[in-house]
């Protein structure tokens, strides 16, 4: 399976024009690239303006849903759509959606860990349901959107639902940017699968993310990685057999005695 990971810059509260931007991107790397799959980055049409996300943000997934689907129905192209800010309900939600070749809507989340250090709990609301996998081409998928990725509990109940890729979706900042290498190799080792990532580049109020996109495989091998600066696209394809072959190298989930592990089921 093959993806164009956009690691994108964000023009901060203008989501006509980074709408425009994703699409102009998507045309481009079907044409020249034709991959698969192609993955966004977190808050991709607003960026980190929670003080605005009361007048900017979509309601209820509208417009980004129906751009996302007709993007992928038209360029017969899998879309792990980022995440977006959502007006729900009486709450603004940090919402992902995935979209097949087909443009049908196969999968939403809402991020269940808001991040403190950015302010998120004051502007948003928490997910209520549960991460699950979901399947494209018949791979099993998770994903997971970025302060997300602290919580292991969440990539391993993935992994045991039989998840062979799990999508990092982020606007991880500079400051701690060696969290956010180290992270997804311990998600890939520990869970014997692909960590496929997309997170942005530039800057906002003063915060500076760091980019640095990854593609791990199962065995902890950084495939592809982004820069730390530059806006940019990753092209890579994963041979999603290595999973299979590398749990039965080293059987980690047959050798779990999760009856030992109190408070874990």
């Amino acid at each position: 399976m093959k993806h164009a990971i956009y690691q994108m810059d964000i023009i901060p509260g203008d989501p006509e024009n980074n709408r425009k931007r994703v699409k102009e991107w998507l045309e481009k790397q079907v044409k020249e690239e034709k991959p698969d799959i192609v993955v966004l980055p977190e808050m991709w049409t607003t960026a980190y303006t929670l003080d605005q996300l009361d007048h900017i943000a979509d309601l209820d997934g509208e417009p980004t849903r129906s751009f996302l689907k007709e993007l992928a129905k038209t360029h017969q192209v899998h879309i792990i759509g980022g995440s977006f800010a959502n007006k729900a309900g009486d709450g603004i939600y940090n919402t992902a959606l995935v979209v097949n070749n087909k443009g049908e809507e196969i999968y939403t989340y809402d991020k269940i860990h808001l991040v403190p250090m950015l302010n998120e709990p004051k502007y948003l609301t928490g997910g209520e349901k549960h991460a699950h996998v979901f399947e494209l081409d018949g791979i099993k998928m998770g994903l997971l959107i970025c302060y997300d990725l602290r919580f292991p509990e969440l990539a391993r109940e993935l992994a045991l639902a039989g998840a062979e890729v799990i999508y990092i979706v982020a606007e991880w900042p500079s400051a701690r940017k060696d969290h956010w290498k180290a992270l997804q190799l311990a998600r890939a080792i520990e869970n014997q699968c692909y960590v496929v990532s997309s997170n942005r580049i530039g800057s906002y109020d003063g915060v500076k993310f760091c980019g640095a996109s990854l593609v791990v495989d199962p065995w902890g091998t950084i495939i592809k990685e982004g820069s730390e600066e530059q806006e940019e696209t990753l092209i890579e394809a994963v041979d999603i057999s290595n999973v299979e072959r590398i749990r039965k190298e080293v059987p980690v989930f047959k050798s779990r005695v999760p009856e030992m592990y109190q408070g874990w089921k």
